[in-house]
Formats: C-alpha cells, sequence, structure tokens
C-alpha cells in the first residue's frame, strides 16, 4: 500500500481532530437525511466543481455545461488548505466542452467511447463523480463485471473525498448500487466486496459494513486492504487495542505500507506505548518522502514526549 500525496492529502480532508487517524474513511457523527434523489445527484455528476460534486452540489445551481469553470475562477479540489487545489486549466476546459457537445450529439452506438474518453478527462481534474457517471453509461450500455466495477470505483474516490455527511451518503449508495452488480456477476471479487463495505459505513446500516469486511478476512485473512480499514475504523471508535491488532498484522504482511505503520504508530501512541510507537512513526517516515507525512509525524511524535 504505497502512500501518494493524493491519498494523504486525501487523508488530511478527512482525518479530522485525530491528526489523519480517520484515514480515508472518516465515519460521520450522524447520519443525515440526503437533500438530493439519485436523478438530482446524476445531473450534479456531470456539471460539479470539485472531487465528489460538493461544491456544485445541487443540480439546478451547476453549470449549464458540463466542465470545469476557468482555473481563474474555480478549483476542483476539496476546500482544505491541507491540500493543495486541483484547478481546471482553459484548454482542459475547452477539451471538455467540445467532447462534451460530440457526445450530446452522438448516436446511442458510439456514445460508449466517447463516454470513456470523457471520463478520462474528468479524471484528470479529479472530478471523481462525474467520471462514475460517465462509466456508469458505459457499463449499462456494455455491462460487465469490470465495466461496473470501473464505475464503482469512481463513486467511491468520489465518497471518500466527500466532506459532509449528505454527500457520503449520496455517493456510498451510488457506490454501494454499483458493487453490488459487480458482486452479481462474481460473489469473490474481494476487493468490491471490501470497497461495498467501507461504503455502508456511511449508511444507515453499519453493521452490514463490518459483517462485509469479517466475511473477507474469513476468505482471505492476509487481506491487507481490509485489515487496514478495520484497523481505521477501530481508530475511530477509540478501540485503539484492537486498531493496534489489526495495523500490527497488516505491516508484518506488508513491512513496507506507509500508512500502515503511520497508524499503527498513532494507534500505540493512544495506548501511551512509546517505544513502539516511535518505531512505526520513524519506519512510516524511512519509507516516504511526502512533507505533509513528515509533519504529521512530527506533530505525533511531540505529542508523544509530552
Amino acid at each position: 500500500m504505497a502512500l501518494s500525496q493524493t491519498s494523504f492529502h486525501q487523508a488530511l480532508v478527512l482525518g479530522g481532530a485525530l491528526a489523519l487517524a480517520g484515514g480515508l474513511y472518516a465515519l460521520p457523527k450522524g447520519i443525515v437525511k440526503p437533500k438530493q434523489n439519485r436523478s438530482e445527484l446524476n445531473q450534479s455528476a456531470a456539471r460539479s466543481a470539485t472531487r465528489d460534486g460538493a461544491e456544485a452540489g445541487e443540480g439546478e445551481k451547476a453549470e449549464a455545461s458540463s466542465g470545469p469553470r476557468p482555473a481563474a475562477t474555480a478549483t476542483v479540489g476539496a476546500q482544505s488548505a491541507a491540500a493543495p487545489h486541483t484547478q481546471a486549466t482553459a484548454e482542459q476546459r475547452r477539451a471538455l466542452d467540445e467532447q462534451l457537445a460530440q457526445y450530446r450529439a452522438a448516436p446511442a452506438a458510439g456514445r460508449p467511447a466517447m463516454a470513456m474518453n470523457l471520463a478520462a478527462r474528468y479524471a484528470a481534474v479529479q472530478r471523481f463523480d462525474s467520471v462514475g457517471y460517465y462509466l456508469t453509461t458505459v457499463a449499462q450500455a456494455q455491462p460487465s463485471e469490470k465495466a461496473w466495477q470501473r464505475a464503482a470505483d469512481a463513486y467511491y474516490q468520489a465518497f471518500s473525498f466527500a466532506t459532509t455527511p449528505e454527500r457520503r451518503e449520496l455517493l456510498g449508495k451510488e457506490a454501494r448500487d454499483l458493487y453490488d452488480k459487480v458482486l452479481a456477476d462474481n460473489p469473490n471479487n474481494l476487493d468490491a466486496k471490501t470497497n461495498l463495505g467501507m461504503a455502508y459505513m456511511s449508511s444507515e446500516n453499519p453493521v452490514k459494513g463490518i459483517t462485509l469486511l469479517r466475511e473477507v478476512l474469513e476468505q482471505d485473512p492476509r487481506n491487507q486492504k481490509v485489515l487496514y480499514n478495520l484497523g481505521i475504523l477501530a481508530i475511530q471508535s477509540n478501540q485503539y487495542d484492537r486498531a493496534a491488532e489489526r495495523l500490527g498484522q497488516l505491516v508484518q504482511i506488508n513491512p513496507n505500507s506507509v500508512e500502515g505503520q503511520f497508524y499503527l504508530g498513532v494507534s500505540l501512541a493512544r495506548l501511551r506505548r512509546v517505544a513502539p510507537a516511535e518505531a512505526a512513526f520513524d519506519k512510516a517516515k524511512s519509507l516516504s518522502n511526502d512533507p505533509a507525512l513528515a509533519a504529521s509525524i512530527e506533530e505525533e511524535m511531540a505529542k508523544l514526549r509530552r
């Protein structure tokens, strides 16, 4: 599990006061009913201005044309001082507008290929709900396990960037519905089942999410993604001993997991196990040159020495 700057910034957006302990999958404090229905979400997805569509979240308030607004007036990244904004350039906007016009004018048979191109362009400006929207149209036209999973993964990525309970629920539901289609084609797709479980954590049925994750672990006890996610969830619920157990298993399997080492350090620090926490933080720091990670480690180490 390599830690890219994007994934670490994503963790910063969602981690909150635990100094990244929330990881990529921060759980909401309470469930808020979504204000949009499925149709409105789909309309927003092709017109939104942020990674998860939040800035232009209401379909009727979004731009008339899809694609990012000019770089001088719009950002595409999450609104966080910790994460640099991803801006759409004028050239990117022109290319999107041209492709969108061609897509709308194309006959049904030609749309899937054009939708794939649009999805790639939206991915380049990190508008993952729009990526999911167009990949879903491809899967509807040419259904397959792979096609459904591409669309599901895009919505899941938008879900993981979402910064409000409403957006987490909306995008999580879209991802859940699509992962259900993946698993209908292949019940043994453990990656899809893992993401489905995590998407349920922001629903009104988080117990189902935990059940799915445990089912995956029963099938594959060395599944790094599930061990990581269960560790993060344990941190979220202040079960630091359980988190240290799960993340300790992860780093035994993969000592070079930057995220695993970092969050293991967080868990051990909360348990006041100073020496092993420092060792985990040092290992994480040695595996990555990300300045955001280094700063977070220094912050955690300073707390540990108090």
